[in-house]
């Protein structure tokens, strides 16, 4: 009798030994899993704060008081991707990128174009699209190329990148709230010509601006800020576009809001 209930005490310890071993490898899997999260540094825990303008049709812009376009759907895939809720924040776009650095927001997905000056204060992801600069003039304008604005008054949106390129041809250089903004006084009359992305100005002659396009000036590298010390998030980030990518997802979101594939990087430009 003895022999049996020791032989039945080896055999429960067996199987509770089996079962701490079980829990404590299910534990350690969800718990790397959150420690990953907890590595991202949130603004709010289990949220992916993300900021855009709001001014910036296709990208941002508000139907009603929602805030959609590609870039909003780029920062809710991605969100998704990390297991986190999204949490648009609409701001203004010339102090988006010290809401990131001052960490207001976590990542901004707002169009910005990759530079020197830029990457002093924030990290950037792998591209998530590509566009250029475009010169946008009234159809009855004597512009007809980048010489051509010597002088000239040259509208751009505040904040962007669009003013140092303003000023390799002139001093007199208006900055208004946004792109849109900039497009629109200058179909009423105001300005000589508007420096801003070429998608912004052809979803603007579709809406029925009268303003031309004059010549591209270059391509850019459009990505996500995300704050130097939070390298977990980045490379985070990074993961999910590449995924996106490679499945096509980026693809469909693009060719959903802008009408067409602007993720690969052109090889020319006209």
């Amino acid at each position: 009798m003895k022999k049996l209930n020791i032989t039945i005490f080896v055999f429960l310890l067996m199987l509770f030994l089996a079962a701490c071993g079980s829990d404590e490898g299910s534990t350690s899997s969800e718990g790397d899993s959150e420690s990953e999260k907890n590595a991202f540094s949130l603004v709010e825990d289990g949220k992916l704060t993300f900021a855009a303008s709001g001014e910036f049709k296709p990208f941002s812009y508000m139907e009603g008081t929602k805030m959609v376009g590609y870039d909003i759907a780029v920062g809710k895939a991605i969100a998704n991707k990390l297991e986190l809720e999204p949490n648009p924040q609409r701001a203004k776009f010339s102090g988006i990128v010290t809401g990131v650095t001052e960490g207001r927001y976590d990542i901004a997905v707002a169009s910005h174009t990759i530079t020197e000056e830029r990457l002093k204060q924030v990290n950037f992801s792998q591209p998530y699209y590509y566009s250029g600069p475009v010169i946008y003039t009234r159809p009855d304008s004597e512009i007809q190329a980048p010489e051509d604005l010597e002088g000239k008054e040259v509208s751009v949106a505040r904040g962007t990148t669009y003013i140092e390129m303003a000023t390799e041809y002139t001093d007199n250089i208006p900055q208004v709230d946004s792109d849109v903004v900039a497009l629109q006084s200058l179909a009423k009359g105001h300005h000589d010509a508007v420096i801003t992305d070429d998608v912004t100005g052809i979803t603007a002659i579709d809406n029925g601006l009268k303003i031309e396009n004059r010549g591209q000036l270059g391509v850019s590298e459009q990505a996500i800020a995300i704050g130097k010390d939070n390298n977990a998030l980045l490379k985070a980030v990074n993961e999910a576009l590449q995924e996106m990518k490679e499945n096509g997802e980026l693809q469909e979101l693009s060719e959903k809001w802008v009408g067409g594939d602007i993720t690969q990087k052109p090889e020319t430009v006209d």
